[in-house]
């Protein structure tokens, strides 16, 4: 997939309703993980906090997800 391609969109809109499942339907499962991992702490911390940290994962997973190119 190329950068702005129909794939990365429809990424970048799967990471939009859970972090790192953009990243999953492009086949790159550990930095699923790693995504899914960081929205779960970040949760977690948010519900403490007075800043909802876990909305900033949701908007760094989809850009990424659509910024993504394939070697």
């Amino acid at each position: 997939m190329s950068q702005g391609s129909g794939g990365n969109v429809i990424a970048a809109l799967c990471s939009f309703f859970l972090p790192g499942l953009g990243q999953l339907v492009q086949g790159r499962v550990l930095k699923a993980l790693w995504h899914v991992i960081l929205y779960g702490i970040l949760w977690v911390v948010g519900l403490f906090g007075a800043i909802p940290l876990f909305l900033i994962m949701h908007i760094w997973s989809c850009v990424e997800a659509a910024r993504w190119t394939a070697r």
